[in-house]
């Protein structure tokens, strides 16, 4: 009886939803309309549950004929309507038990014209309002075609609200649903179009294809929840309320005893025994004990944290001294392969320098073997003997020399070339290497490659006569003795050539047509890209402010043949004093320019416009070593030149020779770590720096352009160990301070 009063309720409740929905809307599967909004999933569900429920129901004879029309009639079919005259197509999907004025009056809304001027036909003929769609033979699920006209076209046209080019999709498809293993039904879906445009409400619009790219927050609402009945957004909920509530135990509690005339049960009493009694100092004690043991892991994690790191450093410590042990090795390597190259393969004159100062030391230690074992004649006959062999040797390095410049001449006459060819360069301001072609320079280059053609030795008769004439026509553009023998040496070449002269016979007219050409190319009139490169200046005033004389060949040559030097006056050219060095001392100065390079390329890291590294040359170099620091380090004594570096003293100021130190490559590392040299160094060994750099400011204060870098501020207090004194000389190759005579 229950199940039977509820159901007659909710069909009671759905005659009451029905008769308040529009005409068309009444059945489980609602016509869509364009302006209507598409149904639910929800109400889909349903309507697909109560399919199935209907087909699941066996024949019964309470259901009447009558309600199987009404099922019937509720069933929708899709209507195309075919607008006359103009022909578009309207789709939508009707319940087939609509009669034609109820779909009159959707279509007189969607066009927005009256009623009353609409004409629905079928097959040709117009179709009554009291029609229904099943009368006129439409199924459902089914479609039908109909034309729509008005009986008023001037005044009311029938044409649709949205342009043809915008129905790019029907508007309604059927989709064939599966609601069970071997069951499908076809659902009749409506598309529903915007009624108007999208508002813009926040996104991106692309600037070249103009697509907008909305927000979900800005374009899409809310979901809300289901209604719980409750409201949760109240100001109640944040306010505290107090009440007072009276509240009884679940279980009788009494502290009755029993006595006379009262008896209390003693089922759920329990039996406790009473435990350890832990007193205070107790408790103390076993915290402590819980956190001493805390304490013990903890320290434990740390100080394994701890082994591990210093672990990690005396790895990486042995590590980078193995790594700086190798490059100190590999450098020493590298120093020991380039000097013997050098012994047999020399090429430069520091190359030559080697070989005589090697000379030298064999000399040397051959004339003192010679006075400690033999005396007398025979001590003559082996200075005799030791003298030839040194002539020969000295010979024989000068022949090898010689080859050597005339090897050599080629390659300089070819970088000769190449400068004056060369392009101007500048640096832009924002780093930029830019090159400019003058009308000097691009005259230059022709020179270059025709002076280059001329010297080819294997080509053939034509392509030498061809570069001939070219040579020709280049050199007698200007009138001179030079150009006019070159034009000879050229004819008689040719007529040679024409008489089938062998090219091995005409070697040496061909050089002397190079030389001369050559000669034309050093030449500013022809040439003036070469003044620059020339030693001898063009300018008479240039060359009387740069001359000077050389008081060993007593030449006057310019400022550049000379060894430029701080602490020496330019008094010997540099031929004079490179003949003077083989002759007597055979001294070898490489040692020194490789310090002076290391010297500057570290302080260049350092400080880029600290001048006096730059302002000191090789011969200065030589003279702290040799003089001031006695070519030993500071520290240990090491005397091996190539081994010893020039560094700060104190390395927060710059590097001076009043503030500098001679140590050996591995004592460098561990100097330039300390940050106070007094506090890591004893008062003696600094009392011997600070002397040192006393003798070498007293040097250099006698250079012009050294004074005024030096240190106005007073030397430390020595005592009485800073005594001026007379340097003893022991090589004799360098003259005391004049201070200290």
């Amino acid at each position: 009886m229950s199940e039977q009063r509820e159901s007659d309720e909710l069909q009671d409740t759905d005659n009451e939803e029905e008769r308040n929905l529009p005409p068309g809307a009444r059945t489980t599967e609602t016509p869509l309309e364009s302006d209507t909004e598409p149904a639910s999933d929800g109400e889909e569900a349903e309507s697909m549950e109560e399919a199935e429920t209907q087909a699941d129901l066996p024949d019964d004879s309470d259901v009447t004929e009558t309600q199987r029309k009404e099922n019937v009639g509720n069933s929708t079919a899709t209507v195309k309507v075919v607008l006359v005259p103009e022909g578009h197509v309207m789709t939508a999907a009707f319940a087939i038990g609509l009669s034609i004025l109820e779909l009159k009056l959707h279509l007189a809304s969607e066009l927005r014209v009256p009623a009353e001027v609409l004409q629905i036909s079928l097959d040709g003929r117009v179709v009554s309002e009291q029609q229904s769609l099943m009368e006129l033979g439409v199924r459902p699920n089914g479609s039908t075609r109909m034309e729509l006209s008005s009986s008023d076209p001037k005044t009311f046209p029938l044409r649709p609200l949205r342009p043809p080019e915008q129905d790019n999709m029907p508007d309604v498809i059927t989709v064939r649903v599966q609601t069970d293993a071997d069951v499908f039904q076809e659902v009749v879906v409506e598309i529903e179009r915007p009624p108007q445009q999208k508002a813009f409400l926040g996104g991106y619009r692309h600037s070249v294809t103009g697509a907008e790219y909305h927000h979900a927050t800005a374009q899409t609402q809310r979901k809300r929840g289901p209604d719980r009945g409750v409201l949760v957004f109240s100001r109640d909920t944040q306010t505290v309320e107090l009440k007072t509530q009276d509240q009884q135990c679940p279980v009788s509690v009494s502290t009755q005893m029993t006595g006379v005339g009262c008896y209390v049960s003693c089922v759920t009493d329990k039996l406790v025994a009473p435990g350890h009694y832990l007193t205070a100092d107790e408790y103390h004690d076993r915290r402590l004990t819980a956190v001493i043991t805390l304490q013990a892991f903890a320290r434990r994690w740390l100080a394994r944290g701890e082994v591990c790191r210093l672990r990690s450093d005396r790895e990486r410590r042995l590590t980078w001294q193995q790594l700086q042990e190798r490059r100190r090795r590999q450098e020493k390597e590298d120093q020991l392969s380039d000097r013997r190259q050098r012994w047999m393969n020399p090429q430069r004159k520091e190359d030559f320098n080697l070989l005589y100062h090697a000379l030298e030391k064999w000399r040397s230690e051959e004339e003192q073997r010679i006075n400690s074992s033999v005396v007398g004649a025979e001590r003559k006959a082996a200075l005799c003997l030791l003298l030839e062999q040194e002539t020969q040797l000295i010979a024989a390095i000068g022949r090898h020399r010689i080859a050597v410049e005339h090897n050599n001449y080629d390659k300089v006459v070819r970088t000769f070339l190449n400068k004056s060819a060369a392009p101007h360069q500048w640096r832009s301001s924002d780093g930029r290497l830019l090159e400019m072609d003058s009308e000097h320079t691009i005259r230059a280059r022709e020179l270059r490659d025709l002076y280059n053609e001329v010297n080819l030795s294997a080509v053939t008769r034509e392509k030498r006569l061809r570069v001939l004439m070219d040579l020709k026509h280049t050199v007698k553009e200007h009138e001179c003795q030079v150009t006019r023998d070159v034009v000879d040496l050229i004819d008689r070449e040719v007529d040679l050539m024409t008489r089938g002269v062998k090219a091995n016979s005409l070697e040496g007219l061909r050089k002397r047509i190079s030389t001369l050409f050559l000669q034309f190319i050093k030449t500013p009139a022809f040439n003036p890209e070469v003044a620059k490169l020339l030693k001898v200046p063009q300018n008479p005033s240039t060359l009387r402010k740069d001359m000077f004389l050389c008081s060993g060949c007593q030449r006057y040559l310019s400022s550049s043949d000379f060894s430029p030097c701080a602490s020496v006056r330019l008094s010997r050219c540099a031929d004079c004093t490179g003949l003077d060095n083989i002759g007597r001392a055979r001294d070898d100065s490489s040692c020194y320019k490789s310090i002076l390079k290391r010297l500057r390329a570290d302080e260049q890291l350092l400080r880029e416009d600290n001048k006096i590294p730059f302002l000191l040359q090789v011969e200065d170099v030589r003279y702290l070593i040799e003089v001031v620091w006695a070519s030993r380090s500071a520290l240990h004594g090491s005397s091996d030149l190539y081994n010893l570096v020039f560094v700060r003293w104190e390395r927060d100021s710059d590097w001076s020779p009043w503030n500098c130190i001679l140590l050996s490559k591995e004592e460098t590392a561990a100097h330039l770590e300390v940050e106070d040299v007094h506090r890591a160094y004893e008062t003696t060994f600094i009392r011997g720096i600070a002397h040192k750099h006393t003798l070498a400011r007293r040097h250099f204060s006698q250079i012009n352009i050294m004074s005024e870098y030096l240190n106005n501020r007073p030397t430390d207090a020595l005592g009485n160990q800073l005594v001026s004194k007379t340097i003893p000389m022991a090589t004799g190759k360098h003259s005391a301070p004049a201070s200290a005579r």
